[in-house]
C-alpha cells in the first residue's frame, strides 16, 4: 500500500488537534487530583485554552544564541517530530487498515524510537549552552540504556504470535487479550514507557529544578513548540501501541465489532485510558534522581528481563502452544 499526501493529512491534523488537546486534559485532570481548576478562563471550560497556546507559540519571537549552530539548532526539533509522526505509518486503527501495511511494524516502530536520540543530542549541542548540553548528555544516556528493556519487552510479547506485524499481534489476541497472561509483563512495560517518553517521575530531560529546561533550554518560539508536539505525539503513540500489543488493539472481546469505525472508536477508547494512566502517574509521584533511574534500569530491570525472555518461551513450548 503506498502511502499518499492525503492519507499523511487526514492521519496528522486530526493528530495534531489530539495533541493540543491531550495538553487541556492534562492540565484538567492534574488539577483535578491536585483540588484546583486547571484552565478555565480562554473559552468555556477553558476549551480554548490550546487554540491560545499555540497561537501564542506560533507569533512568538524565536531567539537563536549568538554562538549556536543555527543549522542543527533549527534541526533538532523538526528530526524529534518528523520521527514522532513517521511512527504512525504502520498503526492499523481497524482490520487492513493501516497507511502501509508493514510485515515488520514493531520493528519499524523500534528503528524509529532508536533514531529519535539523534533529535535530543544535537538540540544540546547545537545551542552551545552548558545547560542544554548537560540536559542533551543526560537524556541521550537514559532514551539509550531504556532502549534496551523495551526491545526485550517487544520481543516477549513477539513470541507468542511469532509475528512482527501488528495486525497480525491484535488478531492472535482474539481469545484472550495479552494484559491477562502477561500482567507482569505490563506493569514492567508501563514503568518502560514511561522513561522511554519522558514522562514523569522519570522525565529526567526536561529537569527543571536541576536543569532549566534539559536539552530545549534556548529553544523558543516555534522550534519549541516542534519539542512539545513530537513529547505529546509520542504520548499518544506509546498509549496506541500499548493497547495495539496487550489490549487487543480494535478488538473486543469474542470480536463483536464489525464495523472499521466501530474498530477505530475501541482503539481510540483503550488508547485514553492509558493517556489517563499516563496523567495518573504523573500526578502521583515525585521526580527520582537520575543515579536511581539509570540504577533501576541496569541492575533492576534488564536482569529480570533477560530472565523472562527465557521463562516465557520455556512455558510456551512446556504446553505446546507456540505458533
Amino acid at each position: 500500500m503506498t502511502l499518499s499526501f492525503l492519507d499523511s493529512l487526514i492521519l496528522v491534523i486530526p493528530l495534531l488537534g489530539s495533541i493540543a488537546y491531550l495538553t487541556l486534559a492534562e492540565r484538567k485532570v492534574m488539577g483535578s487530583m491536585q483540588r484546583r481548576l486547571g484552565p478555565n478562563q480562554v473559552g468555556s471550560y477553558g476549551l480554548l485554552q490550546p487554540l491560545s497556546d499555540g497561537l501564542k507559540l506560533l507569533v512568538k519571537e524565536s531567539v537563536l544564541p549568538s554562538q549556536a549552530n543555527k543549522g542543527l539548532f533549527y534541526l533538532a526539533p523538526f528530526i524529534t517530530l518528523t520521527l514522532s509522526l513517521l511512527g504512525w505509518i504502520p498503526i492499523p486503527f481497524a482490520k487492513a487498515s493501516p497507511l502501509a501495511d508493514m510485515s515488520l511494524g514493531l520493528l519499524y516502530l523500534m528503528a524509529l524510537s532508536s533514531l529519535g536520540v539523534y533529535g535530543v543530542l544535537l538540540a544540546g549541542w547545537s545551542a552551545n549552552s552548558k545547560y542544554a548540553f548537560i540536559g542533551s548528555l543526560r537524556s541521550t544516556a537514559q532514551l539509550v540504556s531504556y532502549e534496551l528493556p523495551f526491545a526485550l519487552l517487544i520481543l516477549i510479547v513477539v513470541i507468542i504470535p511469532g509475528s512482527l506485524s501488528l495486525s497480525h499481534i491484535i488478531e492472535a489476541q482474539e481469545p484472550v487479550w495479552y494484559l491477562v497472561p502477561l500482567l507482569p509483563i505490563w506493569v514492567l512495560w508501563v514503568m518502560v514507557v514511561v522513561a522511554e517518553t519522558n514522562r514523569a517521575p522519570f522525565d529526567l530531560p526536561e529537569s527543571e529544578s536541576e536543569l532549566v529546561a534539559g536539552f530545549f533550554t534556548e529553544h523558543s518560539a516555534l522550534p519549541f513548540a516542534y519539542f512539545f508536539l513530537a513529547e505529546y505525539g509520542s504520548m499518544i503513540l506509546i498509549s496506541v501501541l500499548s493497547s495495539i500489543l496487550f489490549l487487543g488493539g480494535y478488538l473486543l472481546p469474542g470480536d463483536i465489532s464489525t464495523s472499521p469505525v466501530l474498530e477505530s472508536l475501541v482503539l481510540g477508547v483503550k488508547s485514553c485510558f492509558l493517556l489517563f494512566l499516563l496523567i495518573w502517574i504523573r500526578a502521583s509521584f515525585p521526580r527520582v534522581r537520575f543515579d536511581q533511574l539509570m540504577y533501576l534500569c541496569w541492575a533492576g530491570l534488564i536482569p529480570i528481563l533477560f530472565g523472562l525472555v527465557i521463562l516465557v518461551p520455556s512455558i510456551l513450548v512446556a504446553f505446546d502452544i507456540l505458533p
